[in-house]
């Protein structure tokens, strides 16, 4: 029986202007995929790891031309929880929208969360790195629920990921979302600003209100096709909150369909519709590029699922 275990030699690595300014925990945690977080610290902190031939501190800011050591270390090759080969993973490539040298653009699949975590050994942004040959610079400019599909922002470079990032804090990049709404909408476009709080339950499931303790949220609905009991909606987020839309929209009379959390469980639109997911979507990000020489659009179209059910909405109309 092989030995999932590999023996890897002590190496030098010196650092690129792409890993500038990135801590040294995080610097070793991406390339000693297999070894436990405890043990890389403890690497660390006992001086088994050298920059620049001397002792380091985990939250170091590596700067190009820095010399990392790496000790001797044993690496488990196994693949975790049955993760997926890499052969297996040509379906996400095929959700890229968007790709140039700095950054892709994935339509991502409800159901699958955007990192591993919490019981979760994959994520898209493991498989992406798999299905890439363990590609270490690709990094999550920002996040989707699992539940919601659509428009995901990936950087390939750690220069263009601290640019983008900074986008994002400065309101810089406009994102917008297609949803079904429950309910018979009246009016025209509402602007929600309620603060949320997001709060843990029993097991550290994560979970969000309207509550004057809250961060600050601002949600635009803009409705834009109405049926009898529900009514296709954009959103146009002010804020990227914590399930900001689904929390907005319930507080109004108005949920998601399809959201067991915080609208009607049973959903008796999602049962009627044949709807088993989440009806929210991330339709479009429009961003200035990292380096500031374009402005980029990137779109991802509605799942097939959300097509037909909007398909039913108009035949029952």
């Amino acid at each position: 029986m092989k030995n999932p275990l590999q023996h890897a030699g002590a190496r030098t690595i010196t650092v690129d202007s792409d890993e500038a300014d990135r801590r040294l925990d995080n610097f070793l945690l991406t390339r000693l995929k297999g070894v436990p977080r405890s043990r890389v610290y403890r690497m660390i902190r006992g001086g088994e790891v050298r920059v620049n031939k001397g002792r380091a501190k985990p939250d170091r800011r590596l700067q190009a031309g820095d010399v990392v050591r790496i000790p001797p270390v044993h690496i488990d090759r196994k693949a975790p929880g049955g993760r997926p080969r890499a052969a297996n993973l040509a379906w996400i490539e095929e959700r890229i929208v968007y790709e140039d040298r700095d950054l892709l653009v994935l339509n991502k699949p409800a159901g699958i969360a955007v990192h591993g975590g919490s019981g979760i050994t994959s994520g898209v942004i493991e498989l992406l790195r798999t299905a890439r040959g363990d590609q270490d610079n690709l990094g999550l400019v920002h996040r989707l629920d699992r539940a919601t599909s659509g428009c995901l922002l990936i950087a390939k470079r750690r220069p263009a990921l601290r640019k983008l990032h900074e986008c994002f804090r400065e309101g810089e990049v406009h994102k917008h979302y297609k949803a079904l709404l429950l309910g018979s909408w009246r009016g025209g476009n509402r602007d929600i600003a309620e603060p949320l709080l997001t709060t843990k339950r029993r097991g550290g499931e994560r979970h969000v209100r309207v509550d004057p303790q809250g961060k600050p949220a601002s949600t635009r609905l803009i409705p834009e096709e109405q049926f009898h009991t529900a009514q296709l909606t954009k959103v146009e987020l002010g804020t990227g909150r914590t399930h900001q839309i689904r929390v907005h929209a319930a507080h109004i009379g108005h949920p998601v369909a399809g959201d067991s959390r915080y609208g009607p469980d049973p959903d008796p639109v999602a049962v009627k519709l044949n709807l088993t997911r989440l009806f929210l979507h991330a339709d479009s990000l429009v961003f200035e590029s990292p380096k500031g020489d374009r402005v980029i659009r990137a779109e991802c179209p509605l799942d097939d699922e959300l097509i037909a059910v909007l398909d039913r909405l108009r035949s029952a109309q």
